[in-house]
């Protein structure tokens, strides 16, 4: 062969190189206009409503109880008409339908990442949330049965409900590219806030114009469509999707690595995580978060209508304030602590100190005010300005994760944050005594909670690092993926992609 016809076919290889990253570039730039067509971003989507179903249907009860128990006209044998409530439920009764849905829900935490190592976390995903769905549509019936049955199948939807989280996370190990997992599960999570803000109004407008029921046969439909467009769309894994495009496929395996898929089993130093001080801030400020993050979510309704005497119609629409503030703060919570540790501000365990102790206080005192506040309109200020606040502590949560293998720590903090939501049957116990309870009796449930920020508080600023901690780095165990689908412990100690590309929190 001559030189030159070597130099000719050096050429053509060059060009025809040329062509192929040429169409390569061209189909990048149309796949960033046609987002549907990356997979990965269609199951962020669907996950994104699918959390969204998942606390449009925890929360429709805590509206629904409201129209069930209030004073209706009802017309006797003999002819008289008398206001008498559907269902005469004591505040007992109430407390302990209302807390009854999070028996189930605790009991479901670890095993749902158990399940979704044998089955796929995204067919667990849906049948958690399709059979919550459905046992939704069987409320009514059951509720007019028997307030046994309707607690039977609370509990129930509860044990579906307590898998979602868990096995959200073995999804994102095999779809989540490592430098974008932490957006992705962000985006995902945040339509639980969403489907707060959203479902609280409508549950109202629901109950006012269709009656009580119409709220669980909404949800429960919805969350059967979602079900099954997730059932159809989304595979356990990108290689397993029949529409994903080569490219994409590529990058997600290049990116993630082969472990994300495979897996091996994990040995975790438990005697070092049981005996560290950062992991139990972490557990300490995931619990005092949610009791009064929960506390608001089921009892609020139940509160605006004793208190400042609101109809149904309108106690969904205030409830939902406080939690829309939420969503707002999640956007800019974690630029916020970006931007103070680019800047140098202040090391990576102070601005976690700051995020999670100054919430904490600021919660402790508009909780206390909210308690005092004589018109509607200051209470709703200062429950908005507290519960708002609670996304920093839920930020700075994240992020300690993603410095830890979670698998152990986020499911013991998840357990030990359900507690509180238990305890809520022992407080309706204590507290909600009467049939209609006054502000002085609620005062006590705020007073409960401001405790309890304040505990929370000074055990995340004693114990809180942000430090990586020895036993993460010495840890001899096979590379795994953790559960909050953020990071991937190996052999050779903590890697963390995702952290380094988006925040060095």
């Amino acid at each position: 062969m001559t030189e030159d016809s070597v130099a000719d076919d050096m050429k053509r290889q060059a060009a025809m190189f040329y062509n192929t990253t040429q169409r390569e570039q061209s189909k990048d730039h149309q796949m960033t206009w046609c987002f549907w067509r990356r997979r990965r971003l269609v199951v962020a989507l669907l996950a994104f409503f699918g959390f969204f179903n998942v606390y449009a249907l925890r929360v429709n009860l805590s509206v629904a109880v409201v129209a069930m128990t209030e004073p209706v006209e009802t017309k006797l044998e003999n002819g008289t008409v008398v206001m008498i409530p559907e269902f005469d439920w004591s505040s007992q009764t109430k407390g302990l339908v209302l807390s009854s849905f999070f028996y189930g829900y605790l009991v479901t935490q670890l095993p749902g990442g158990w399940l979704a190592a044998k089955i796929g976390g995204n067919r667990v995903f849906a049948i958690g949330i399709g059979a919550t769905s459905l046992l939704t549509l069987f409320t009514p019936p059951l509720a007019h049965t028997s307030t046994a049955l309707l607690i039977a199948v609370r509990v129930i939807e509860g044990l579906f409900e307590g898998v979602t989280y868990p096995c959200i996370h073995a999804v994102w190990s095999r779809w989540a590219p490592s430098e974008e997992r932490a957006r992705l599960a962000t985006f995902a999570f945040s339509g639980s806030y969403a489907g707060t803000v959203v479902s609280m109004p409508i549950c109202s407008l629901l109950a006012h114009y269709t009656g009580w029921p119409g709220i669980f046969y909404v949800f429960g439909i919805m969350g059967l469509v979602w079900t099954t467009i997730w059932w159809i769309v989304v595979k356990e894994s990108p290689e397993k999707d029949p529409h994903i495009t080569p490219a994409e496929l590529k990058y997600i395996q290049d990116s993630r690595g082969t472990q994300a898929v495979e897996g091996s089993k994990i040995r975790h130093p438990w005697a070092a995580m049981l005996t560290s001080g950062p992991v139990w801030a972490i557990v300490m400020a995931h619990f005092s978060e949610n009791w009064g993050f929960y506390t608001l979510l089921t009892f609020l309704p139940t509160f605006m209508k004793d208190v400042f005497h609101f109809e149904t119609s309108q106690t969904g629409w205030l409830s939902a304030v406080p939690y829309l503030a939420m969503a707002i703060v999640l956007q800019v919570a974690g630029h916020m602590a970006d931007w103070l540790l680019k800047r140098g501000v202040m090391s990576r365990t102070n601005i976690r100190k700051l995020f999670n102790c100054g919430a904490f206080l600021s919660q402790t005192i508009f909780m206390v005010a909210a308690a005092y506040a004589t018109s509607v309109v200051g209470c709703v200020v200062f429950l908005t300005i507290a519960v708002g606040l609670g996304v920093l502590i839920s930020t700075m949560r994240t992020w300690c994760h993603l410095q830890m293998p979670a698998i152990f720590i986020l499911g013991t903090s998840k357990i030990v944050a359900t507690f509180p939501l238990i305890c809520m049957f022992v407080l309706s116990l204590i507290v909600l005594f009467y049939r209609k309870c006054t502000a002085e009796q609620w005062r006590i449930v705020f007073f409960m909670s401001s405790a309890i920020y304040l505990i929370g508080a000074v055990v995340y600023f004693i114990f809180c690092s942000a430090e990586i901690q020895p036993w993460v780095i010495d840890n001899e165990s096979d590379a795994s993926f953790d559960t909050d689908g953020a990071s991937v412990t190996t052999a050779r100690g903590y890697d963390n992609k995702a952290l380094e590309q988006n925040s060095e929190m």
